[in-house]
């Protein structure tokens, strides 16, 4: 098992290994074959990035179980997906924020990232989950009053992929046991969603397999899995944390319009 994360110090990116409160520096290219130089720094001189920068950032919708029961969807068989403007992506510490003179509900929803470290296009089952590096946290924002704003075109790309509304880190955690884990989300310490991964209706590497078909997978891609019940509005000035045993805490504020 391997923590990656991406950082900047004094102006200078770079990633990573981290292990307690010290980074393994690498060099090369962090999704393949990346190697170590020697180097160390401490956590607290660093400022942490998103632990990638994806060129496509696909959601999910209806993944799971519970959800699905509560709200009376049917059950999925190919991934309900939608596309995240890739600009929307912010890192650890970083602020949400609404659209400019946007005074809607605005939404979390802590979800479980998968990242892509190989070209995966129409694959199997198997060629699939070879090809998921890692997993990683993702708070997949949502301003909720623009999504059926109009009556004749629900806006998804609109109402997910304002800037700011795609947090995900702070680490790519590999060799970790997706179906073990559970995503907790607390609004200001207060657990709002906790739900357990095992409960997805279509797992990781079908995920991918299937989506594989029509959509030529990258490296560095990221697709969130979907959320489970829990997910509310934030106001302003709530710190919101998602939290993965094993990936870490990905902590925002939700800040006012600049």
């Amino acid at each position: 098992m391997a923590l990656w994360v991406r950082f900047t110090r004094d102006g200078t990116e770079g990633f990573g290994t981290l292990d307690g409160e010290t980074i393994a520096v690498h060099s090369g290219d962090l999704l393949a074959g990346a190697t170590p130089t020697g180097a160390t720094l401490a956590l607290a001189d660093v400022a942490l990035l998103p632990p990638v920068r994806p060129g496509a950032f696909i959601g999910l919708w209806n993944n799971f179980h519970a959800a699905a029961a509560k709200q009376g969807n049917p059950i999925p068989e190919f991934p309900l997906y939608f596309l995240k403007n890739p600009r929307c992506v912010i890192g650890p510490g970083a602020a949400i924020r609404p659209p400019a003179g946007y005074e809607g509900k605005v939404l979390y929803e802590g979800e479980l990232g998968l990242v892509i470290g190989k070209r995966v296009s129409n694959a199997d089952e198997a060629e699939a989950g070879a090809a998921i590096f890692g997993l990683t946290c993702v708070n997949d924002v949502t301003a909720l009053d623009l999504l059926f704003a109009d009556a004749s075109f629900p806006q998804w790309a609109r109402a997910k992929g304002a800037d700011s509304f795609g947090p995900i880190g702070p680490v790519i955690a590999t060799g970790l046991d997706w179906s073990a884990l559970s995503v907790k989300v607390a609004l200001n310490g207060r657990v709002r969603q906790d739900y357990p991964l095992s409960d997805m209706i279509i797992p990781p590497a079908r995920i991918v397999s299937l989506i594989s078909r029509e959509m030529t997978l990258q490296p560095g891609d990221v697709i969130a899995c979907g959320t489970s019940l829990g997910a509310l509005p934030m106001r302003p000035g709530m710190q919101v944390a998602v939290t993965i045993e094993g990936i870490g805490t990905l902590e925002n504020a939700y800040a006012p319009a600049a």
